[in-house]
């Protein structure tokens, strides 16, 4: 194929994208930038210790999830010295809240995952917001799990 061929072919292909994009863009003027589109990545694994037993929460018999908090460890040397001693391991534990949504893994996690079980879940991390009893807004990280293993 020559060049211009390529030129020829390229050009078809992007006037009916350009016109497909275009219809998700409501208010085009000849100051806004071409609309781009880039890939983007929001995934997490964790490997770590179930903190409790998961519940299964369901609102107004709508978009039941099954819930429980995943613990993972840090560790890393604290000393200076070349010579390995017990008290130079240094050890931060995180907590992480985890949320199945996906029926069949939801189901599978409410009746096997057990309190002290080490597991794999891989998922998304998503912030969210509520409003507690006492009426004060909180920020809420949670972990989306869709597999664990």
């Amino acid at each position: 194929m020559s060049s211009l061929t390529l030129k020829t072919t390229a050009e078809m292909l992007r006037r009916p994208l350009q016109q497909v994009f275009r219809q998700f863009v409501r208010h085009e003027s000849e100051f806004t930038t071409p609309l781009v589109l880039e890939r983007s990545l929001n995934r997490i694994q964790l490997l770590g210790r179930v903190g409790q037993d998961p519940v299964m929460r369901q609102v107004e018999g709508k978009n039941p999830v099954t819930i429980f908090s995943l613990a993972t460890n840090e560790m890393w040397r604290s000393g200076e010295s070349e010579v390995f001693q017990g008290s130079d391991i240094t050890q931060k534990t995180t907590w992480h809240r985890v949320s199945v949504f996906r029926p069949g893994l939801r189901d599978v996690a409410y009746q096997y995952v057990k309190k002290g079980a080490r597991i794999y879940v891989e998922g998304k991390i998503d912030y969210g917001e509520y409003t507690d009893k006492n009426n004060v807004r909180r920020q809420a990280t949670t972990v989306i799990a869709d597999w664990t293993g």
